[in-house]
């Protein structure tokens, strides 16, 4: 017999940060694992940009193809797992892994993006330190 579960403790606790944004890139939930990620409580966060967690190089192409994801319906990347620099609140660059996911109404129009978001900065430092001393030893 199937048991209910309880989705909405499910999402407030996971351990992966869970963002969801409106069509104009506005934070609408913002869970604790993304305060964990990023340094943003809820209150920084909701009803902020994206471009919060955004470095600068990069708002304008996310911006881009955030927009046109939005007015189609359509992201290529579905369950592909994205991997992307970060900011954190103080700062720090970070690099997270993410899938998206585009949230529909009744008319199947687009009225948000919900994102599950992994801090991978550690990892991807070790493979850069290990990218590094391979590229050393193989010069010598």
């Amino acid at each position: 017999m199937a048991q209910a579960v309880d989705l909405a403790a499910l999402v407030a606790n996971a351990g992966d940060g869970i963002i969801v944004a409106d069509t104009g890139e506005n934070i609408l939930y913002w869970n604790a694992a993304a305060t964990r990620i990023f340094g943003f409580t809820p209150e920084e966060a909701l009803g902020v940009k994206l471009s919060i967690i955004i470095p600068e190089r990069f708002r304008t192409r996310h911006s881009t193809g955030f927009h046109h994801t939005m007015e189609t319906g359509i992201t290529r990347y579905g369950a592909q797992v994205l991997r992307v620099p970060a900011l954190h609140k103080d700062g720090r660059k970070l690099s997270i892994a993410f899938t998206v996911t585009l949230l529909f109404d009744a008319a199947h129009k687009v009225t948000a993006i919900a994102a599950i978001v992994r801090d991978e900065t550690e990892r991807w430092q070790e493979e850069h330190a290990l990218r590094a001393r391979l590229k050393e030893l193989e010069a010598h």
